[in-house]
């Protein structure tokens, strides 16, 4: 089934851009997409190496959240990057995308779930800033299972999972990737850290703003050291309640990230729900001096209609280099080329898109006849 969609004025979308040292075919970005189709123990195949090799016509390929250690696993079947089945995976992937076009470049997003993790799934007690445990059930490998309390990290816990960091960071580097994103965002651990109702610490890393970010500062310098400030970017998402998240004192906590981070001068900052109407994305946008990418809020009537492209267009305008879309890209594997000519698009089908692990709902989508 599909959605009709207009033939689109023209776009700045389709222009080449740069990111750093690489040169992007268009202004396009896939967003991160958590889709649960790697093996039981985190590994890459080639349904996800298919799945990415039909959109390899995005100008940036932001892979999916990928755990950098065990215990940071959200969900079954999330791939990981901490050991060398799971980087071979994910060197068949970044290959079969190259093959596909050698146009596209690809990032690893790096994740670590925190609190939003379950040990029937990870086979660990999950950690967390604090002892607060995910309000919700999460699935795992037996079903449905309430949270449990997480362990509240020690200082040698905190410094042994920046290492983490980087070392997959390193590995993601190994496998193909171009570089990573550090995902900082949607009530994960970093997120954890920054947010006033998961971080109730007293010590350095918690209290004021200040204590809160510091945390994913040092995460994105230990990678930034590894592997270069220009293979690392970082995924941000201000005053969204995601997982669980009430962070509080969003303006302060986002006044003392933004320009902490831009000091370690990664190569760009993408922002979730960007909205060029609130004014937290002008005070990001002023203090962020490299390159934004924008994931805008999307209806999902929006997203039926044009997969994106006016909102996009409006967030270029208003000072974004990159813009992220990810439900456009879930049923339309030719995505970009479905903008350019202004065709339909095949609508999602929800029932498949996390959670189940087969082709269906997945690498099965329609693509267009050539022309």
């Amino acid at each position: 089934m599909t959605h009709t969609q207009q033939a689109p004025a023209a776009t700045g979308l389709f222009e080449s851009a740069r990111l750093g040292r690489l040169a992007l075919a268009n202004r396009l970005v896939m967003a991160p997409l958590t889709r649960n189709r790697a093996s039981a123990d985190g590994v890459p195949g080639e349904l996800m190496a298919t799945h990415y090799a039909q959109r390899a016509s995005a100008g940036l390929i932001i892979a999916e959240a990928t755990t950098p250690n065990a215990v940071g696993q959200t969900y079954p079947h999330i791939p990981g990057i901490h050991n060398r089945a799971q980087i071979a995976g994910w060197r068949r992937v970044t290959d079969a995308v190259r093959a596909a076009s050698g146009q596209s470049h690809m990032f690893l997003q790096l994740q670590h779930g925190g609190r939003v993790g379950h040990p029937d799934t990870s086979g660990h007690i999950p950690v967390a800033p604090s002892i607060v445990r995910f309000p919700e059930e999460l699935q795992t490998p037996k079903g449905l299972r309430s949270a449990v309390a997480p362990r509240e990290m020690s200082e040698r816990d905190i410094r042994s999972t920046v290492a983490d960091f980087a070392a997959a960071a390193r590995n993601a580097v190994a496998a193909g990737f171009d570089g990573v994103e550090v995902h900082s965002a949607n009530g994960h651990l970093l997120h954890q850290f920054l947010a006033g109702n998961t971080n109730r610490r007293t010590d350095d890393w918690g209290g004021p703003a200040a204590n809160r970010i510091r945390f994913t500062v040092e995460v994105v310098r230990a990678v930034a050291d590894a592997i270069g400030p220009d293979r690392v970017g970082v995924r941000v998402s201000p005053g969204q309640r995601v997982n669980g998240i009430e962070e509080g004192d969003t303006e302060d906590i986002y006044a003392a990230l933004v320009p902490a981070l831009a000091r370690l001068a990664p190569v760009y900052l993408h922002l979730v729900h960007a909205d060029p109407d609130q004014p937290l994305f002008s005070r990001i946008r002023k203090a962020w001096p490299g390159t934004l990418i924008a994931n805008p809020v999307l209806s999902r009537e929006e997203a039926a209609a044009d997969g994106g492209l006016r909102r996009g267009e409006r967030l270029l305008a208003e000072g974004a280099e990159l813009i992220a879309l990810g439900r456009g890209f879930l049923a339309n594997p030719d995505f970009v080329e479905r903008l350019r000519r202004g065709a339909p698009l095949n609508e999602i089908r929800p029932e498949f898109l996390m959670h189940v692990h087969g082709e269906e709902g997945y690498n099965d989508y329609p693509v267009l006849p050539r022309l």
